[in-house]
């Protein structure tokens, strides 16, 4: 095949080719046939689970994926999607990357084995801004592309009006760069677009990979503010600057609806049950699938994304639609009405009649005052359906004729035909109406029938809501009281509609070990320079009082010892402070070609582990809704000084006349 570029021949296959090939080779892995290829697959990267959804137990390190049965269905779970878009990635290359840089963590080739691909396939090298390549370009003719650069990743502005953020996406960052290289596509394509460009340049790029980059992070799940670097990245100017974009792109809007889901589940409080139903709703597959995996990193307890359990083992959480109970007609369309009970012991010939007598029962109930009359016979017919084919998690969306008049009777009627053979229905969604309300008056019934019929725990069914749920109505709903035990929440969660962006930014501090400063009018845009190492300071009660960044020469704060903390441009704002307990932020998660020890990658729920305790340590004023206290985050004494000299060194001085 012939590239766009003049007189530039390919003779590997194009992107949209290894794409039909990743295809192909998906299919080939969902049919029971043997796949062609016998090799073993790979261990699952430590941040996959098992694509068995019902297990929340990760695979066990470096254990091999066992080959199904010949009768079973094979499922794409996270290795082999990891495995795959490997191989389609060596298919459009000419060799395996195999860059032998070592470190202290064994070679570069050996890490990016252990951290694993992407989870997006898109997140490619080619997966930034035009410019760049064109500023890699400028610094490669000038001999300046290896000059030695350090970049700050830092955000301005906690999103959402509040005084916090969730950092999130370091995972997936690392794994970018783990398999950060140029296929021989890229770079036919580069030349195409770019052919006012050198022939050695895009030779250079061949060679590129992150060998001699080194990245630092504060772990994912760290509650984090403003102007303090999420992540500090070293390496050649030219390689880090094309790390700039992607890096920017896949911690924003991480951070963001993780972010958001701890928001909610702030509001919502410890004791409820919080569901991601946004998969519908989101941008696209891929943000469909960060926001399932970023808001159970946010507090959440499940999804209905089905894709999203399977790569990330989240629990799944899911019931029926409105189209399921209009689907039915009346109860003679159920042509199997029999049922074994839960201990197998016997089985009711005739489920339909056991529901229908206990639904008479019900409207003739003296503790029931008689409130229940004719109820839609085809939602009757809906509910039994299900309820025969999931008699042990029987829950019925209740709403789609009238809650109380018919969708309360009827799940009532079915939950005590399935009490009689041994089962226990799990409860109702309500998806519409006045929730507080209706969860109220169904929780009355619930009770009501328990005392009734004696019939333990019927008063504790569970009630679920949706409905375009967001903090605020859930904040509405807890001033107003509700019966609610969860809220599934799913527009205005995944797309975060209250602030469409956070806004990091990823700032030059220092290159060839000399620090830099962006200038601006606006003093919130100026940029910390230096090398810096970041400190979180914690009181006598245990929460902390502030973050303090330090040039890196300077001596570490200790915990006892009186350290003076400034604002970074407001003279007046400086308090001493006596820490009782420091921790530093920033850690190493990829070495480069130092010796420096990498932090291992932990897996989602250690992650979420961290967040939520993340948000207990803070101060409750820090995290309340209605005008929270701003966090402190300050500099050194001397880092402050500096700050101000370069700052006056690089401001051009004005004349008068």
């Amino acid at each position: 095949m012939t590239s766009r570029g003049a007189g530039v021949v390919c003779l590997f296959p194009p992107v949209h080719a290894c794409r039909l090939q990743l295809l192909q080779r998906i299919n080939t892995v969902r049919l029971p046939a043997k796949p062609p290829n016998s090799h073993p697959a790979p261990a699952s990267p430590a941040s996959f689970r098992s694509p068995v959804v019902s297990s929340r137990l990760p695979s066990p390190p470096g254990a091999e994926a066992s080959p199904a049965p010949s009768s079973a269905k094979p499922t794409l779970g996270g290795a082999a999607s990891q495995e795959l878009f490997r191989e389609a990635r060596m298919a459009a290359t000419s060799a395996p990357h195999t860059s032998a840089h070592a470190n202290g963590n064994g070679t570069h080739a050996g890490m990016a084995a252990q951290v694993g691909a992407p989870t997006n396939p898109m997140a490619t090298a080619l997966l930034t801004d035009q410019y760049q390549f064109s500023m890699a370009y400028a610094y490669w003719k000038a001999g300046k592309h290896a000059d030695r650069a350090v970049f700050d990743l830092y955000f301005r502005k906690n999103p959402f009006g509040g005084e916090f953020t969730v950092f999130a996406g370091l995972e997936e960052c690392i794994k970018f760069i783990a398999n950060f290289k140029f296929t021989e596509h890229d770079i036919s394509f580069l030349q195409s677009v770019m052919p006012m460009c050198e022939g050695e340049f895009f030779d250079y790029l061949r060679e590129v990979d992150c060998s001699d980059v080194e990245v630092y992070s504060i772990p994912e799940g760290s509650v984090v503010f403003p102007k303090v670097p999420l992540m500090r990245v070293e390496g050649p100017v030219a390689v880090v600057q094309l790390l700039e974009t992607p890096f920017v792109n896949l911690i924003n809007y991480a951070s963001l609806v993780t972010t958001n889901a701890a928001r909610h589940r702030h509001v919502a409080g410890k004791s409820k049950v919080l569901l991601e139903f946004g998969l519908r709703r989101a941008q696209g597959p891929d943000g469909a699938i960060s926001a399932s995996k970023y808001c159970f990193m946010g507090g959440f307890d499940a999804t209905s994304n089905v894709l999203a359990g399977n790569l990330f083992g989240i629990p799944l959480r899911g019931t029926h639609s409105h189209a399921f109970i209009s689907s039915y007609m009346s109860l003679d369309e159920i042509p199997d009405k029999a049922l074994r009970s839960k201990d197998g012991s016997r089985v009711c010939q005739d489920f339909v009649s056991l529901v229908q007598e206990w639904l008479q029962k019900i409207q003739v109930a003296d503790s029931l005052g008689g409130v229940f009359g004719d109820t839609n016979q085809s939602e009757l017919a809906a509910f039994v359906s299900y309820a025969l084919a999931f008699p042990s998690n029987f829950l019925a969306l209740v709403d789609t004729y009238d809650v109380m008049r018919s969708g309360i009777p009827n799940f009532c009627a079915v939950a005590l035909a399935l009490h009689d053979l041994g089962y226990k229905a799990s409860g109702i969604r309500l998806d519409s109406g006045d929730l507080a309300y209706l969860s109220i008056e169904a929780r009355k019934v619930f009770r009501a029938v328990e005392e009734e019929f004696n019939v333990p725990g019927f008063g504790k069914m569970v009630i679920t809501a949706s409905n375009d749920l967001n903090e605020e109505t859930i904040d509405a709903l807890n001033k107003q009281g509700h019966e609610v035990d969860a809220f599934g929440i799913g527009t205005y969660l995944v797309t975060c509609y209250s602030q469409a962006a956070l806004g990091c930014v990823f700032k030059l501090v220092e290159i060839n070990s000399k620090p830099r400063i962006k200038l601006s009018e606006d003093v919130a845009k100026v940029s910390i320079p230096c090398k810096k190492r970041c400190f979180r300071l914690y009181g006598k009660e245990g929460y902390p009082l502030v973050d303090i960044m330090i040039r890196e020469s300077e001596p570490s704060p200790k915990a006892g010892e009186r350290i003076l903390c400034r604002h970074p441009f407001i003279e007046s704002k400086r308090a001493y402070v006596v820490p009782q307990h420091v921790e530093e932020l920033l850690q190493c998660y990829w070495p480069g070609r130092s010796d420096k020890p990498r932090a291992e990658l932990p897996s989602l729920d250690k992650i979420r582990s961290r967040c939520m305790q993340q948000l207990e340590k803070l101060r409750p004023d820090h995290i309340r809704r209605l005008n929270p206290t701003p966090y402190k985050v300050s500099v050194s004494a001397k880092l402050y000084d500096f700050i101000h000299c370069l700052w006056l060194n690089e401001a051009p001085v004005g004349e008068l006349q």
